[in-house]
């Protein structure tokens, strides 16, 4: 089975930046076939050890995180070890586990905040991205901005309904039929 060194080495140095935002089929099966039995433990509460390890936290972060996303894109299940993740990243981040990565790889501290459908951790986000990601360029800080700026909207993600089996309201309907993510971050780039 993976173990942390195994899940840094595929994320940041086999997929990378140029891949981790591209969706492809062929990655989210590979996510899965390397990937899915040690975030089944994971999920079931395993490995929270790494957590207090600032050489594996980042890979548990991931795993937590990110690679959900991709094996289980579309689905509920693409967010069920969200809020383990957020607390793996607060934690973390209290500590200064995150100063201790490079940018991009330090992002993904970040990220737990960006995902979740607090406010107070959109705004977080926000905060982070613009202080401690210097190098990572605008595209880092628009987007945690187009994420605050939907959850100030609607309290949530209007584009998880269908995937969490929650009925959408007239607005976040309108919101999702006029363009949804991609029109809010033109109004934020143009902003």
């Amino acid at each position: 089975m993976a173990d942390a060194a195994e899940i840094r080495r595929f994320w940041i140095d086999e997929v990378g930046p140029e891949g981790w935002y591209n969706a492809t089929e062929e990655l989210d099966a590979t996510i899965q076939e390397r990937f899915g039995e040690i975030w089944e433990r994971a999920a079931a509460g395993e490995y929270l050890d790494w957590a207090c390890d600032p050489l594996r936290v980042l890979s548990l972060l991931i795993l937590l995180d990110q690679f959900p996303r991709n094996m289980f894109r579309g689905s509920a299940r693409a967010f069920a070890t969200d809020r383990k993740a957020l607390c793996v990243a607060k934690k973390a981040i209290e500590r200064g586990y995150d100063l201790l990565e490079a940018e991009p790889e330090r992002q993904f501290f970040y990220l737990p905040l960006m995902h979740s459908e607090s406010l107070t951790d959109q705004e977080r986000c926000v905060r982070l991205m613009k202080t401690r990601m210097p190098l990572a360029g605008p595209d880092s800080l628009i987007h945690a901005k187009v994420h605050r700026e939907v959850i100030r909207n609607f309290g949530r993600f209007p584009y998880r309904n269908e995937a969490l089996h929650r009925d959408a309201t007239m607005k976040e309907q309108a919101y999702l039929n006029s363009g949804g993510y991609s029109e809010t971050l033109r109004k934020v780039r143009k902003a």
